[in-house]
């Protein structure tokens, strides 16, 4: 555990200065844009160093205001530690990634429409969603990676993400009427709070804020036209998203229009993470990695309203 990781456990359940610690912690996550340690029922995640904080304040406000979709934050602001933004929250209880049946594919598409529908806030509007930011940071990484390295696969991803709308790429404001987004939706996003069995919520409020809708289904849907995620599971997380009333796509007919430029952006964004990657370990592209860049090779170089598979 590192010093950071240490730090955020003691801030995670404070004792006396001498007393013996009734448990130890455990950290979740040591990454350089994110430490995140558990101590008893208690979290801490230490943000990553370039976390704005009072755009941090306005996301632990958006999340304590829906506690039923999002976990809610146990202080109202962040404190400093090593310079480093750390926020407390209670424990949930993880998707087991060895149980992929058991994914909850319905109650994150739920949670997302009811987010969708949130009013964004009392006087004090959220920040702009993070989502095409951070894909825009993904592809200066795989920029960065290529210049020391260049790999034949890095091209098919560029010229995906080139043919992006300016919005999608983070270099204009996002269209229509903007709706309160997670931004970074994915799986590994969901806990069951209380723990081990209470209701799904969603976690991570990093990239929490106000965009494009469709941005949170993108991820899923992306996997699907990739091949990556099979057909029923998709068809049950549109069907549980439809119900609930999610205003991102149509409540009927082909969804594709509203999500075609969502999908395209996030696998671009996924591939060029997985090179990255790649190219730093020195290693191949593994199946998934060369099924994502093979995707952004089938893309169009203007972007299309079209099914799903990115047909040229």
């Amino acid at each position: 555990m590192t010093a950071l990781a240490q730090e955020a456990v003691a801030a995670a359940h404070p004792h006396p200065r001498g007393a013996p610690c009734p448990c130890p912690g455990a950290t979740l996550a040591d990454r350089p844009d994110a430490t995140v340690v558990r101590h008893a029922g208690i979290v801490a995640k230490a943000h990553a160093p370039d976390t704005d904080a009072a755009c941090l304040t306005l996301r632990l406000a958006a999340a304590a205001r829906v506690p039923d979709v999002l976990l809610p934050p146990l202080t109202a602001a962040a404190t400093v530690l090593h310079d480093r933004l750390v926020t407390l929250w209670p424990y949930g209880a993880p998707v087991d990634p060895d149980d992929p049946d058991a994914a909850p594919w319905e109650a994150a598409a739920t949670l997302l429409a009811r987010l969708h529908r949130t009013a964004p806030g009392d006087g004090v509007a959220p920040p702009p969603m993070r989502g095409p930011l951070k894909a825009a940071h993904a592809i200066a990484r795989l920029r960065a990676s290529l210049g020391a390295a260049p790999h034949p696969a890095g091209p098919p991803v560029l010229r995906a993400w080139a043919a992006l709308p300016a919005w999608a790429r983070a270099e204009a404001p996002m269209p229509g009427t903007p709706a309160l987004c997670h931004g970074d939706l994915h799986l590994g996003q969901l806990v069951r709070y209380p723990a081990p069995d209470g209701p799904w919520r969603l976690i991570d409020v990093d990239d929490l804020g106000l965009g494009v809708p469709a941005w949170d289904l993108a991820r899923p849907a992306a996997w699907y036209a990739c091949g990556l995620l099979p057909p029923d599971e998709w068809a049950r997380f549109l069907a549980a998203y439809r119900e609930a009333g999610g205003p991102a796509v149509p409540a009927a007919g082909d969804p594709w229009p509203a999500l075609d430029v969502p999908a395209r952006a996030l696998t671009a964004q996924t591939a060029a993470r997985a090179l990255a990657k790649a190219i730093a370990a020195g290693r191949p592209l593994d199946e998934v990695e060369q099924a994502l860049v093979d995707a952004c090779a089938r893309m169009s170089p203007v972007p299309r309203q079209l099914a799903p598979g990115f047909p040229a």
